[in-house]
């Protein structure tokens, strides 16, 4: 399968920390590709409405590699309560049903235990209009789980190392779904 992840904004490194940390787990399994998206390394344009094709050079190629994955994962900080509006911009980049038939998994990072429903009541209804197969839980990270070098609470990569093994086994099985449906059409 091929997985893309997402690390969502442009600022601070914790997020970036806990992409990197599920991208070396999906990576230790050898069985996935595994694309990385981090937003600081793009300067996105804000979308105006053009197909994802149009917008050129590595917004296109980001974009693409979106489209092309089976699963993506996608990680955010809260920032005054809200996701980042590098997020909420890559997603209006790309096309309403973007999502369509991909498996979509979530990491958030953030400050308090205030901002827990945030992922809730904002992210999982973008990701639901734009036609995602979610899985239901993600890994809430906080700032009293990183060090310097990255996560150091072994309780954090435990619940990574779950979210990837449900993030792929929800993928594998919205995958048999397709495929029977798809045989049952006849095409």
């Amino acid at each position: 399968m091929k997985a893309v992840i997402i690390s969502g904004s442009v600022v601070g490194s914790k997020t970036r920390k806990a992409t990197t940390a599920l991208r070396e787990i999906i990576e230790s399994l050898n069985t996935h590709e595994v694309e990385y998206i981090d937003l600081k390394d793009y300067d996105m344009p804000f979308s105006d409405g053009r197909n994802y094709l149009d917008y050129g050079g590595a917004t296109t190629e980001a974009l693409t590699k979106i489209m092309e994955a089976d699963v993506v994962v996608i990680g955010t900080p809260i920032f005054q309560a809200s996701i980042p509006g590098p997020l909420k911009n890559l997603f209006d980049l790309l096309p309403p049903d973007a999502f369509r038939n991909k498996t979509v998994s979530m990491i958030v990072t953030a400050g308090s235990l205030r901002h827990y429903l945030v992922p809730e009541q904002q992210l999982k209804p973008i990701l639901s209009y734009m036609k995602a197969n979610i899985v239901p839980g993600y890994v809430y990270i906080l700032d009293q789980d990183f060090g310097p070098e990255g996560i150091e609470n072994d309780d954090i990569i435990l619940r990574l190392n779950a979210l990837v093994d449900n993030t792929f086994n929800n993928a594998q099985a919205q995958q048999a779904v397709l495929e029977k449906f798809n045989e049952s059409l006849g095409f």
